[in-house]
Protein backbone atom coordinates (compact mmCIF):
# COMPACT_ATOMS: atom_id res chain seq x y z
CA UNK A 1 0.00 0.00 0.00
CA UNK A 2 1.49 3.60 -1.25
CA UNK A 3 1.61 5.82 1.61
CA UNK A 4 -1.24 8.24 0.56
CA UNK A 5 -3.29 5.24 0.57
CA UNK A 6 -2.43 4.13 4.21
CA UNK A 7 -2.70 7.54 5.64
CA UNK A 8 -6.19 8.02 3.75
CA UNK A 9 -7.54 4.72 5.35
CA UNK A 10 -6.19 5.00 8.60
CA UNK A 11 -7.95 8.17 8.79
CA UNK A 12 -11.17 7.47 7.08
CA UNK A 13 -11.67 4.03 7.89
CA UNK A 14 -9.99 3.78 11.57
CA UNK A 15 -9.13 6.97 13.76
CA UNK A 16 -12.51 9.61 12.63
CA UNK A 17 -15.27 6.27 13.19
CA UNK A 18 -13.09 5.70 16.88
CA UNK A 19 -14.45 9.28 17.78
CA UNK A 20 -17.55 9.29 15.80
CA UNK A 21 -18.65 5.82 18.12
CA UNK A 22 -17.27 6.86 21.42
CA UNK A 23 -16.98 10.87 22.12
CA UNK A 24 -20.62 11.97 20.44
CA UNK A 25 -22.88 12.88 23.70
CA UNK A 26 -26.22 12.23 22.26
CA UNK A 27 -27.85 13.42 25.03
CA UNK A 28 -26.48 16.86 26.29
CA UNK A 29 -24.13 17.59 22.98
CA UNK A 30 -21.06 18.46 22.81
CA UNK A 31 -18.00 15.45 23.21
CA UNK A 32 -16.54 13.07 25.54
CA UNK A 33 -12.49 13.76 24.94
CA UNK A 34 -11.74 11.68 27.96
CA UNK A 35 -11.69 7.83 26.67
CA UNK A 36 -9.94 4.50 27.18
CA UNK A 37 -8.29 2.70 24.80
CA UNK A 38 -10.95 0.63 23.47
CA UNK A 39 -13.29 4.32 23.68
CA UNK A 40 -14.66 3.67 27.11
CA UNK A 41 -15.97 6.88 28.53
CA UNK A 42 -13.59 7.60 31.86
CA UNK A 43 -14.88 11.14 32.60
CA UNK A 44 -17.64 13.03 31.40
CA UNK A 45 -15.84 16.90 31.76
CA UNK A 46 -16.18 18.82 28.81
CA UNK A 47 -12.72 21.12 28.00
CA UNK A 48 -13.84 23.91 25.43
CA UNK A 49 -10.39 23.91 23.47
CA UNK A 50 -11.50 20.46 22.70
CA UNK A 51 -14.79 20.75 22.09
CA UNK A 52 -13.90 23.18 19.27
CA UNK A 53 -11.38 21.56 18.20
CA UNK A 54 -13.58 18.29 17.35
CA UNK A 55 -15.88 20.98 15.50
CA UNK A 56 -13.29 22.04 13.58
CA UNK A 57 -12.10 18.26 12.20
CA UNK A 58 -15.83 17.39 11.44
CA UNK A 59 -16.45 20.51 9.62
CA UNK A 60 -12.92 20.24 8.17
CA UNK A 61 -13.78 16.43 6.83
CA UNK A 62 -17.51 17.53 5.21
CA UNK A 63 -15.71 20.55 3.45
CA UNK A 64 -12.47 18.70 2.29
CA UNK A 65 -13.05 15.30 2.48
CA UNK A 66 -16.64 14.43 1.46
CA UNK A 67 -20.08 15.66 2.04
CA UNK A 68 -21.18 13.43 4.68
CA UNK A 69 -24.40 14.31 6.45
CA UNK A 70 -22.83 12.09 9.40
CA UNK A 71 -19.93 14.24 9.89
CA UNK A 72 -21.94 17.76 9.71
CA UNK A 73 -24.13 16.75 12.25
CA UNK A 74 -21.14 15.77 14.64
CA UNK A 75 -19.79 18.92 14.18
CA UNK A 76 -23.30 20.92 14.63
CA UNK A 77 -23.66 18.83 18.29
CA UNK A 78 -20.41 20.17 19.11
CA UNK A 79 -21.22 23.44 17.97
CA UNK A 80 -24.97 23.79 19.59
CA UNK A 81 -23.32 22.70 22.98
CA UNK A 82 -20.71 25.46 22.93
CA UNK A 83 -22.94 28.16 21.70
CA UNK A 84 -25.32 27.57 24.73
CA UNK A 85 -23.00 26.80 26.86
CA UNK A 86 -19.12 27.87 26.08
CA UNK A 87 -19.09 31.75 26.77
CA UNK A 88 -18.95 33.94 29.66
CA UNK A 89 -20.97 37.43 29.54
CA UNK A 90 -17.79 39.11 28.10
CA UNK A 91 -18.09 36.74 24.99
CA UNK A 92 -14.38 34.65 25.88
CA UNK A 93 -14.80 30.92 26.45
CA UNK A 94 -14.54 29.04 29.46
CA UNK A 95 -11.61 26.31 29.76
CA UNK A 96 -14.06 23.29 30.80
CA UNK A 97 -17.86 22.56 31.96
CA UNK A 98 -19.81 19.77 32.77
CA UNK A 99 -20.97 17.20 30.75
CA UNK A 100 -24.42 19.27 31.03
CA UNK A 101 -23.01 22.29 30.09
CA UNK A 102 -22.04 24.16 33.31
CA UNK A 103 -19.07 25.76 33.57
CA UNK A 104 -16.06 24.31 36.10
CA UNK A 105 -13.14 26.64 35.12
CA UNK A 106 -13.16 30.36 33.86
CA UNK A 107 -12.32 31.53 30.92
CA UNK A 108 -8.45 32.14 31.65
CA UNK A 109 -7.05 30.03 28.29
CA UNK A 110 -7.25 32.16 24.83
CA UNK A 111 -6.29 29.33 22.99
CA UNK A 112 -10.20 28.15 23.83
CA UNK A 113 -11.07 30.98 21.78
CA UNK A 114 -8.53 30.19 19.36
CA UNK A 115 -10.39 27.03 18.49
CA UNK A 116 -13.77 28.46 19.02
CA UNK A 117 -12.84 30.67 15.77
CA UNK A 118 -11.64 27.53 14.20
CA UNK A 119 -14.66 25.93 14.62
CA UNK A 120 -16.94 28.23 13.50
CA UNK A 121 -15.33 29.86 9.92
CA UNK A 122 -15.09 26.19 9.13
CA UNK A 123 -18.16 25.61 10.43
CA UNK A 124 -19.86 28.26 8.36
CA UNK A 125 -18.06 27.33 5.25
CA UNK A 126 -19.97 24.17 5.64
CA UNK A 127 -23.31 25.47 6.25
CA UNK A 128 -23.51 29.55 5.26
CA UNK A 129 -25.18 29.86 8.67
CA UNK A 130 -23.99 33.75 9.22
CA UNK A 131 -24.55 32.80 13.20
CA UNK A 132 -21.26 31.38 13.09
CA UNK A 133 -19.43 33.80 10.66
CA UNK A 134 -20.51 36.41 13.70
CA UNK A 135 -19.51 34.03 16.25
CA UNK A 136 -15.91 33.73 14.37
CA UNK A 137 -15.48 36.97 13.88
CA UNK A 138 -16.09 38.36 17.33
CA UNK A 139 -13.73 35.42 18.68
CA UNK A 140 -11.19 36.73 17.04
CA UNK A 141 -11.41 40.15 17.07
CA UNK A 142 -11.00 39.02 20.89
CA UNK A 143 -7.87 37.58 20.59
CA UNK A 144 -6.53 40.42 18.93
CA UNK A 145 -7.15 42.75 21.82
CA UNK A 146 -6.37 40.29 24.72
CA UNK A 147 -2.77 38.79 22.52
CA UNK A 148 -0.28 40.65 24.78
CA UNK A 149 -1.95 39.98 28.04
CA UNK A 150 -3.55 37.21 27.16
CA UNK A 151 -4.28 35.34 30.47
CA UNK A 152 -5.56 38.71 31.44
CA UNK A 153 -6.96 38.89 35.22
CA UNK A 154 -6.02 35.76 35.47
CA UNK A 155 -2.27 36.36 34.90
CA UNK A 156 -0.59 35.16 38.40
CA UNK A 157 2.75 37.09 37.78
CA UNK A 158 3.84 40.40 39.23
CA UNK A 159 4.22 43.36 36.62
CA UNK A 160 7.56 44.01 35.24
CA UNK A 161 9.54 41.33 37.52
CA UNK A 162 10.09 39.32 35.18
CA UNK A 163 8.09 39.99 32.04
CA UNK A 164 7.73 37.07 29.26
CA UNK A 165 6.16 36.82 26.10
CA UNK A 166 5.39 33.41 24.42
CA UNK A 167 5.54 31.50 21.58
CA UNK A 168 2.34 29.61 21.30
CA UNK A 169 0.04 32.63 20.76
CA UNK A 170 1.94 33.78 17.55
CA UNK A 171 2.59 30.25 16.71
CA UNK A 172 -1.79 29.99 16.38
CA UNK A 173 -2.33 32.85 15.01
CA UNK A 174 -0.61 31.68 11.98
CA UNK A 175 -2.32 29.14 11.07
CA UNK A 176 -5.25 30.40 12.60
CA UNK A 177 -5.69 33.43 10.40
CA UNK A 178 -5.46 30.92 7.11
CA UNK A 179 -8.53 29.10 8.78
CA UNK A 180 -10.37 32.43 9.27
CA UNK A 181 -9.58 34.50 6.59
CA UNK A 182 -12.51 34.23 4.39
CA UNK A 183 -14.00 36.26 6.70
CA UNK A 184 -11.69 38.69 7.34
CA UNK A 185 -10.66 42.12 5.36
CA UNK A 186 -7.23 41.19 3.37
CA UNK A 187 -5.26 43.61 5.01
CA UNK A 188 -6.05 42.31 8.39
CA UNK A 189 -5.00 38.72 7.35
CA UNK A 190 -1.74 39.96 5.94
CA UNK A 191 -0.50 42.10 8.25
CA UNK A 192 -1.62 39.47 10.85
CA UNK A 193 0.46 36.96 9.14
CA UNK A 194 3.08 39.50 8.61
CA UNK A 195 3.55 39.88 12.60
CA UNK A 196 2.99 36.33 13.46
CA UNK A 197 5.68 35.52 10.98
CA UNK A 198 8.05 37.68 12.12
CA UNK A 199 7.90 36.29 15.40
CA UNK A 200 8.19 32.95 14.87
CA UNK A 201 11.49 33.52 12.45
CA UNK A 202 12.93 36.73 13.83
CA UNK A 203 12.06 36.93 17.62
CA UNK A 204 11.70 33.45 18.88
CA UNK A 205 14.11 31.53 16.61
CA UNK A 206 17.46 32.02 17.95
CA UNK A 207 19.53 31.72 14.79
CA UNK A 208 22.74 31.18 16.55
CA UNK A 209 21.35 28.79 18.66
CA UNK A 210 19.27 27.25 15.89
CA UNK A 211 16.44 26.51 18.06
CA UNK A 212 13.34 28.47 18.63
CA UNK A 213 12.73 29.11 22.50
CA UNK A 214 9.03 29.17 24.21
CA UNK A 215 9.37 32.30 26.10
CA UNK A 216 11.92 35.59 25.44
CA UNK A 217 11.27 39.16 27.01
CA UNK A 218 9.20 41.31 26.10
CA UNK A 219 12.57 42.47 23.85
CA UNK A 220 13.05 39.60 22.08
CA UNK A 221 15.79 38.42 24.27
CA UNK A 222 16.87 35.48 26.06
CA UNK A 223 15.91 35.66 29.40
CA UNK A 224 18.30 33.18 32.01
CA UNK A 225 15.42 31.60 34.32
CA UNK A 226 13.30 28.39 33.96
CA UNK A 227 10.97 29.54 31.85
CA UNK A 228 13.48 31.39 29.77
CA UNK A 229 15.39 28.14 28.78
CA UNK A 230 12.67 26.33 27.90
CA UNK A 231 12.74 24.32 24.51
CA UNK A 232 9.49 22.22 23.04
CA UNK A 233 11.04 21.09 19.67
CA UNK A 234 8.00 19.92 18.43
CA UNK A 235 6.16 23.59 18.96
CA UNK A 236 9.09 25.36 16.41
CA UNK A 237 8.45 21.72 14.56
CA UNK A 238 4.21 22.59 14.06
CA UNK A 239 5.07 26.13 13.80
CA UNK A 240 7.43 25.22 10.44
CA UNK A 241 4.67 23.72 8.47
CA UNK A 242 2.27 26.48 8.98
CA UNK A 243 5.15 29.14 7.90
CA UNK A 244 5.57 26.90 4.94
CA UNK A 245 1.72 26.88 4.31
CA UNK A 246 2.19 31.01 4.34
CA UNK A 247 5.30 30.82 2.03
CA UNK A 248 3.84 28.81 0.07
CA UNK A 249 0.79 31.28 -0.53
CA UNK A 250 3.68 34.18 -0.48
CA UNK A 251 5.80 32.29 -3.44
CA UNK A 252 8.59 32.95 -0.98
CA UNK A 253 10.95 30.48 -1.44
CA UNK A 254 13.18 32.21 0.71
CA UNK A 255 11.25 31.15 3.62
CA UNK A 256 10.32 27.90 2.62
CA UNK A 257 14.31 27.26 2.24
CA UNK A 258 14.50 28.71 6.00
CA UNK A 259 11.80 26.37 7.44
CA UNK A 260 13.55 23.68 6.34
CA UNK A 261 16.96 24.36 7.49
CA UNK A 262 15.04 25.19 10.77
CA UNK A 263 12.90 22.14 11.06
CA UNK A 264 16.39 19.83 10.32
CA UNK A 265 18.07 21.84 13.51
CA UNK A 266 14.74 21.09 15.47
CA UNK A 267 14.91 17.76 14.13
CA UNK A 268 18.59 17.20 14.95
CA UNK A 269 18.58 19.00 18.49
CA UNK A 270 15.61 17.48 19.58
CA UNK A 271 15.69 13.84 19.04
CA UNK A 272 16.61 11.42 21.29
CA UNK A 273 19.80 9.47 20.23
CA UNK A 274 19.28 6.73 22.42
CA UNK A 275 16.11 5.74 22.82
CA UNK A 276 14.69 7.19 19.65
CA UNK A 277 11.52 10.19 19.58
CA UNK A 278 11.42 13.68 20.10
CA UNK A 279 11.88 14.64 23.88
CA UNK A 280 8.83 17.44 25.16
CA UNK A 281 11.20 19.64 26.16
CA UNK A 282 14.60 20.53 27.03
CA UNK A 283 16.76 22.87 28.62
CA UNK A 284 18.91 25.63 26.83
CA UNK A 285 21.99 25.12 28.81
CA UNK A 286 21.04 21.36 30.16
CA UNK A 287 20.08 22.38 32.82
CA UNK A 288 17.24 19.91 35.02
CA UNK A 289 13.78 20.68 34.27
CA UNK A 290 10.95 22.00 35.98
CA UNK A 291 8.79 19.47 33.69
CA UNK A 292 9.28 16.61 34.99
CA UNK A 293 7.29 15.07 31.78
CA UNK A 294 10.57 16.24 29.89
CA UNK A 295 11.42 12.87 28.57
CA UNK A 296 8.22 11.72 27.56
CA UNK A 297 7.19 11.21 23.43
CA UNK A 298 3.83 12.51 23.29
CA UNK A 299 1.59 11.92 19.96
CA UNK A 300 1.26 15.58 18.61
CA UNK A 301 4.82 16.58 18.71
CA UNK A 302 5.60 13.37 16.12
CA UNK A 303 2.74 13.38 13.91
CA UNK A 304 3.00 17.65 13.31
CA UNK A 305 7.05 16.76 13.10
CA UNK A 306 5.93 14.16 10.27
CA UNK A 307 3.97 16.41 8.10
CA UNK A 308 6.59 19.13 8.85
CA UNK A 309 9.17 16.62 7.03
CA UNK A 310 6.68 15.73 4.13
CA UNK A 311 5.83 19.50 3.52
CA UNK A 312 9.37 20.28 3.52
CA UNK A 313 10.13 17.25 1.17
CA UNK A 314 7.64 18.30 -1.11
CA UNK A 315 8.43 21.83 -1.56
CA UNK A 316 12.65 21.29 -1.91
CA UNK A 317 13.29 17.90 -2.27
CA UNK A 318 15.59 18.27 0.27
CA UNK A 319 17.11 14.69 0.98
CA UNK A 320 17.75 15.04 4.72
CA UNK A 321 13.58 15.77 4.85
CA UNK A 322 12.81 12.81 3.23
CA UNK A 323 15.28 11.37 5.58
CA UNK A 324 13.76 12.36 8.91
CA UNK A 325 10.31 11.60 7.38
CA UNK A 326 11.00 7.90 6.99
CA UNK A 327 12.46 7.60 10.51
CA UNK A 328 9.41 9.52 12.12
CA UNK A 329 6.78 7.56 10.15
CA UNK A 330 8.31 4.11 10.85
CA UNK A 331 8.57 5.96 15.13
CA UNK A 332 4.69 6.55 14.80
CA UNK A 333 3.30 3.70 13.22
CA UNK A 334 5.61 1.26 15.43
CA UNK A 335 5.50 3.06 18.56
CA UNK A 336 1.78 5.02 18.63
CA UNK A 337 -0.62 3.26 16.17
CA UNK A 338 -2.45 0.98 18.74
CA UNK A 339 -3.14 -2.18 16.17
CA UNK A 340 -5.58 -3.36 18.01
CA UNK A 341 -8.25 -0.96 18.81
CA UNK A 342 -7.42 1.94 16.72
CA UNK A 343 -6.70 5.99 16.77
CA UNK A 344 -3.05 6.31 18.75
CA UNK A 345 -1.43 6.62 22.33
CA UNK A 346 -1.04 9.87 23.37
CA UNK A 347 1.75 9.64 25.73
CA UNK A 348 5.27 7.23 25.45
CA UNK A 349 7.77 6.81 28.19
CA UNK A 350 11.41 7.35 26.98
CA UNK A 351 11.76 4.06 25.61
CA UNK A 352 8.96 4.30 23.72
CA UNK A 353 6.45 2.28 25.87
CA UNK A 354 2.90 3.69 26.36
CA UNK A 355 2.68 5.46 29.62
CA UNK A 356 -1.01 4.78 29.96
CA UNK A 357 -2.95 3.70 27.04
CA UNK A 358 -5.92 6.19 27.36
CA UNK A 359 -6.76 7.63 23.73
CA UNK A 360 -8.34 11.23 24.87
CA UNK A 361 -8.23 13.24 27.97
CA UNK A 362 -7.74 16.91 29.12
CA UNK A 363 -5.50 17.61 26.21
CA UNK A 364 -5.81 14.79 23.36
CA UNK A 365 -8.98 14.99 21.92
CA UNK A 366 -9.82 14.87 17.69
CA UNK A 367 -7.25 17.00 16.39
CA UNK A 368 -4.61 16.33 15.94
CA UNK A 369 -4.10 12.98 14.52
CA UNK A 370 -7.09 13.37 11.84
CA UNK A 371 -5.05 16.89 10.96
CA UNK A 372 -2.15 15.30 10.79
CA UNK A 373 -3.29 12.32 8.69
CA UNK A 374 -5.03 14.75 6.34
CA UNK A 375 -2.16 16.74 5.79
CA UNK A 376 -0.28 13.80 4.86
CA UNK A 377 -2.75 12.28 2.78
CA UNK A 378 -3.23 15.10 0.53
CA UNK A 379 0.51 16.06 0.81
CA UNK A 380 1.46 12.39 -0.27
CA UNK A 381 -1.07 12.62 -3.01
CA UNK A 382 0.93 15.21 -4.31
CA UNK A 383 4.39 13.84 -4.56
CA UNK A 384 3.08 10.35 -5.83
CA UNK A 385 1.45 12.53 -9.05
CA UNK A 386 5.05 13.82 -9.64
CA UNK A 387 6.72 10.37 -9.53
CA UNK A 388 8.38 9.92 -6.71
CA UNK A 389 7.68 6.84 -4.53
CA UNK A 390 7.72 7.30 -0.37
CA UNK A 391 8.84 3.98 1.57
CA UNK A 392 5.89 1.31 1.53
Amino acid sequence: MNRSKLYSAYLLDNVIPFWLRHSLDLEFGGYYTCLERDGQVYDTDKFVWLQGRGVWTFAMMYNQVEKKREWLDAALLGADFLLKNGRDKDGNWYFSLTREGVPLQSAYNIFSDCFAAMAFAQLYKATANEEYAVVAKMTFENILRRKDNPKGQYNKTIPRARDLKGFSLPMILCNLVLEIEHLLDFDLVENTLREGVDEVMNTFYKVELGIILENVSLDGSIVDSHEGRLINPGHGLEAMWFVMDIATRWKDKSLVDRCVEISLRLLSYGWDKEFGGIYYFRDLKGFPLLQLEWDQKLWWVHVEALVTCLKGYELTGNSQLKRWYEVLHNYVWDHFVDQEHGEMFGYLDRRGDPLFTSKGGKWKGCFHVPRALYQLWITSVRIEEQGAVLSK
